[in-house]
This record gives C-alpha cells, sequence and structure tokens, in this order.
C-alpha cells in the first residue's frame, strides 16, 4: 500500500512539474538573415513566468537604466536561465549579503519594473528572499550583459600574401645561409608580384571617374589642405550601386564609367586585388564592410554579393548604441593602422540609420632611394596666407625626368615595391585650384601612364620637399550630387531594394570621407576611409639641371604598382 501511495504521489508531482512546462515558440529575431529553429524555455517557478515575459520590453543590469537591452535573443537568453532556476522561499532574512551582488531589472510594457537581485545562491524581489537550488545565474547574467561585439553575418575571406623574405630569417646561428630555402620564398613572393601585374584592362573606363570627382573634391579647398583617395571612394560607390536599384543604381553607373553590375564586379575584384599588397616589403591594405540595423532583415544574396566582389564582411547590432559605434571606430582604426583614430572617433551612426557602408584604405612604402637626415633643413614655405617655417628634405642632382604642362611642372619619387609619388608644381602665380579647372593638367594628374607624357626632358634634379602631414575630413553628398547622383539622397526617389523589403523611404544621409597622408625622410604613409549611411526617411644623363623647390601650395599623387592614383591632395599648409 505504502508503495502504490508513494507511486501515485511521484505521479501527482509528474502532472504538476509538466502543467508547469509552459512552451514559448519565438521566431528568428528582428535582423536575422536565417530563420531560428523553434526553441521553448521551459518554466520551473512561479517567479518568472509566461505572463512576465511576454510583458517585458526591455531588461537592464546592475543599476537602474544601466546597460539595458531589448534585444529580443539577449532577452529571450536570460529568461530562460531565470525561468529554469529551482527556487524555495528563505525565511533566513539575516543572511550576510556583503557577496557580489547582481542586480537584473525587467522593464514592462506598462512602463513598470520589477528587480530582482542576486548575491550567492539566493535572490531577492521586493521584501521576498529565496534560496537558489539549482542553476545559480551571477556569472552567466554578467557574461550575457558584457559589451557584445555585432554578429557576423557574412565574412569576407582575404587572399594570403606570400611575404617578401627576410635573408636573417635563412642565416643560421653559425652564419650559414640557406640559399635553397630563400629562393623558394622569393619565388613565391616573386609569383605574386606577377600575378598582380598580369592583370590588365580593369582600369578602362575610370578615366572619367578619375578627372571629374578628383576635380570635383579638391577644388574649392580655400586655403585649407585637402586630401582625396580615388580608389577608397570608387570602392564605397562600386557597394553602393549593389545595395540600389532602378535610377539609383544607373547614376551610380554611370558616374563609375560601368555598363552594368557584372562589369562593376569585375572591375572592382581586379582593382581590389592589384592593389592590395601586405607582403611585408609593401603594405597596400583595402577593406570594406556592412553595418546593419539588429531590427531590419536583409537580403542574404546581396551580403554574398558584397563578400565576394567586394570583400566585404557584414555586420548587425543596435544601431546607434555606444557598443557599435565604438565596433565601428575600431573597425575604421584597425583597418587604417590608426592613422586616422581623431576622425574615425567621430564616426557615430544615429538610431534612425538603418545601414552604413565602410571601405578603407590604408598605404606605407619606404623611399627607393630615402632622403638623408642630414640634408633636412628649415627652410621657409609661402603659403597664401602667410609665410611658414618648416622643415626641408633634399635630394640634390639626381638623374631624373621633368614632366611639363603648359602651367605645371612635376616629379616623381619612385617607391619600394610599388608605384610612385607625384609631386606637382604649379607655375609662378598659378593656384592649386586654377590647376584643377585646367584640362591638361587633370589629365595629367589622374593618368595612370604619366611616364608616356610626351614633354618630358631628362634633367638632373635639385629636389626640396617639405616633410608634411596633412589631413582633412569633408561630405562627399554635395560633390557627388553634382556629379550626377543625386536619387538615393532622396527619400522618394532612391530605391534600396536590393538590400531590404523591411523599410521604404530609405536615403544616403551622410557621406564621410576621411584621409592622411604623412611624408617624411624614410617614406610615405596614408590612410582614408568612406562611410556612407542610409536612414530611412633606368635613364638617360642630362646635360639640363633644374631646382624644384616645393615651396609654396602644390599638388602631389600617391600611385599603387598599376600607376592609378591612390591619393591625390592639396598641400597648403605643411
Amino acid at each position: 500500500m505504502e508503495r502504490k501511495k508513494r507511486v501515485v504521489r511521484s505521479a501527482i508531482c509528474a502532472a504538476l512539474i509538466a502543467a508547469m512546462l509552459v512552451p514559448l515558440l519565438p521566431g528568428a529575431y528582428a535582423g536575422s538573415t536565417a530563420q531560428a529553429k523553434t526553441d521553448s524555455i521551459s518554466y520551473l517557478n512561479t517567479v518568472f513566468t509566461k505572463k512576465l515575459y511576454l510583458n517585458t520590453k526591455k531588461i537592464g543590469f546592475k543599476s537602474d537604466g544601466l546597460r539595458t537591452t531589448d534585444n529580443a535573443q539577449t532577452v529571450k537568453k536570460v529568461y530562460k536561465l531565470l525561468a529554469n532556476m529551482q527556487l524555495q522561499a528563505d525565511r533566513n532574512t539575516g543572511t550576510n549579503q556583503k557577496q557580489k551582488e547582481v542586480s537584473v531589472i525587467l522593464y514592462k510594457k506598462n512602463g513598470s519594473k520589477k528587480t530582482y537581485t542576486f548575491y550567492g545562491n539566493r535572490m531577492r524581489a521586493g521584501s521576498q528572499e529565496f534560496l537558489i537550488l539549482k542553476n545559480h545565474p551571477v556569472a552567466q547574467i554578467e557574461k550575457m550583459f558584457e559589451p557584445q561585439t555585432s554578429g557576423a553575418v557574412a565574412k569576407a575571406d582575404y587572399p594570403k600574401t606570400a611575404q617578401y623574405p627576410d635573408e636573417a630569417h635563412f642565416t643560421n646561428a653559425n652564419g650559414q645561409f640557406d640559399e635553397a630555402g630563400y629562393s623558394k620564398a622569393y619565388d613565391a613572393w616573386w609569383d605574386g608580384v606577377r600575378s598582380r601585374s598580369e592583370r590588365t584592362g580593369y582600369a578602362d573606363g575610370m578615366d572619367a571617374f578619375l578627372e571629374k570627382s578628383a576635380k570635383q573634391f579638391l577644388s574649392d579647398a580655400k586655403n585649407q589642405n585637402r586630401i582625396y583617395s580615388p580608389l577608397n571612394v570608387y570602392m564605397a560607390l562600386g557597394m553602393l550601386a549593389e545595395l540600389t536599384n532602378g535610377n539609383s543604381r544607373q547614376q551610380i553607373l554611370d558616374l563609375l564609367g560601368s555598363k552594368d553590375l557584372e562589369s562593376l564586379r569585375g572591375q572592382v575584384s581586379d582593382l581590389w586585388n592589384a592593389n592590395y599588397v601586405n607582403d611585408g616589403r609593401t603594405t597596400s591594405i583595402l577593406a570594406a564592410s556592412l553595418w546593419m540595423d539588429q531590427d531590419v532583415n536583409y537580403l542574404p544574396s546581396t551580403l554574398q554579393t558584397l563578400a565576394k566582389n567586394y570583400y566585404a564582411s557584414s555586420y548587425q547590432g543596435k544601431m546607434g548604441s555606444g557598443a557599435f559605434n565604438k565596433e565601428l571606430q575600431n573597425w575604421l582604426n584597425e583597418q587604417t593602422g590608426g592613422l586616422l583614430k581623431q576622425q574615425a572617433s567621430q564616426m557615430e551612426l544615429n538610431p534612425q540609420t538603418v545601414m552604413a557602408l565602410a571601405t578603407t584604405i590604408y598605404f606605407r612604402a619606404k623611399w627607393k632611394d630615402e632622403f638623408l637626415n642630414a640634408d633636412t633643413k628649415e627652410d621657409v614655405f609661402h603659403a597664401d596666407t602667410a609665410d611658414i617655417t618648416c622643415e626641408f628634405m633634399h635630394r640634390n642632382k639626381f638623374a631624373g625626368t621633368c614632366y611639363e604642362g603648359e602651367r605645371f611642372r612635376a616629379v616623381s619619387q619612385s617607391l619600394e615595391g610599388t608605384g610612385d609619388m607625384w609631386l606637382i608644381l604649379p607655375d609662378q602665380g598659378v593656384t592649386p585650384d586654377e590647376l584643377l579647372n585646367d584640362p591638361q593638367a587633370v589629365k595629367f594628374f589622374v593618368s595612370k601612364d604619366k611616364y608616356e607624357w610626351q614633354d618630358k626632358k631628362q634633367v638632373w634634379v635639385n629636389l626640396a620637399v617639405p616633410k608634411f602631414d596633412v589631413s582633412s575630413m569633408f561630405e562627399l553628398k554635395d560633390g557627388l550630387m553634382a556629379l550626377g547622383v543625386t536619387d538615393v539622397f532622396d527619400a522618394k526617389a532612391s530605391d534600396f531594394s536590393p538590400m531590404t523589403t523591411d523599410t521604404d523611404g530609405l536615403f544616403v544621409s551622410r557621406t564621410d570621407h576621411a584621409a592622411r597622408v604623412s611624408v617624411d625622410e624614410k617614406g610615405v604613409e596614408a590612410a582614408a576611409y568612406t562611410v556612407i549611411s542610409a536612414d530611412a526617411t633606368g635613364l638617360l644623363l642630362a646635360d639640363d639641371e633644374i631646382d624644384f623647390i616645393l615651396d609654396r601650395p602644390f599638388l602631389f599623387v600617391v600611385t599603387g604598382s598599376d600607376g592609378l592614383p591612390l591619393f591625390t591632395g592639396i598641400v597648403n599648409q605643411p
């Protein structure tokens, strides 16, 4: 009989427990690009009920209002943890509470809130105390509420670059040199250089974009330094074309000189691979990313296209939050070598932003023939506003080529393992702005075939270049509109359907472009980023000798190994 009673009691307990297992069947959280599998939460206590879960708007951690979240996945995880605890009323009110406390605040949809404080194996809710018999949650709750990085929805697969071999690595302690090992490593590195140089034809049709955009974004600098990276902006606009449709896309394709998306993708991929170098000798790193609001559904096929053709990784998070903004800033800093840290710290997305795309370029190369520190001397730079005393680097009487136009002269300095830095000096009395409105000068300025310029001569060059570290940050919107890209800035005319169908009236609200170029005796270091945000609503010796003294405002171009301009700029104040 006693055994039968125990069986009956067990059956009743099992039935009661089963009745308390209330399933909750949420779908994929907002912003997920794939449907999550059906999940359930089992309630093993009466403190955290299904009704309370369904009426919870957001949850907070520790002090009132601090680090709250309304992310559906985080709310579900915390509730699942709390609801599965086994509790027992605790009448020992004199418990020592010097242990670490963690408070979870549930904000209800009607505006009220309820606080649950955990310490050790106890929980306090108002005047009630509970013993936690199973599933002590303190450490897990803290972990859930640590500042989270956004989820990477799609990741770009970057190519591997064979490293330039360092002879020291092939020399043992006895001074013996591993010639076979070194040759093998050198051949692998050289194969990479050759494969990049073998890409041809991809820059065809870009001349119009380079000429029009350089003139548009460098003109009217008003005695300030202005730096513009054509390649960086080209990549950003290419991504923007992928995210738009209809006339919005066509205007961008027209500016970029591409007949359709397929040709643009091929061109962008070749441009990227021809200019991406990270081999220990030359650094030219391109990167791209897409930042998306967690509450909007995006089309996965578009994200995969960006990852494949633009090497762009995509991230989702709470738009406008401090954590998401910090992650974007960290990404910009990481990809630009920290060279634009000050500018990146100002890059914040607001809660109305639905998505933002970012492209970066970081470049570092040594001069093929370095300037000697001993030859660096102070001299005067004649700016339009005032004379400035600064340090000038000198190279005297070296064999070079002088390229001449009707209103300018230019010389180049070769960079080790990559392209050149071109120094373009307007004639006396001619300003850089006037030169940017001279078709002949602009043609030379953006040409990838400057060595083929007809008017040139072999000379001995006495070069004086001011050491400079110049940067600028400006909006691209007015310039892009002047160049014919208008619909993306108009909520009524823009078409972002390839990216998302969740939100109507998307329009580009911000177009930030920041760049910095630093030149010293060793070489050139430069970086640029573009962030576009969309809101809802061997020389022959010569007899001639010239002095090429850059002691007044001048222009410069830094080219990659394929001759395309990576950075262009005006130096008004070194």
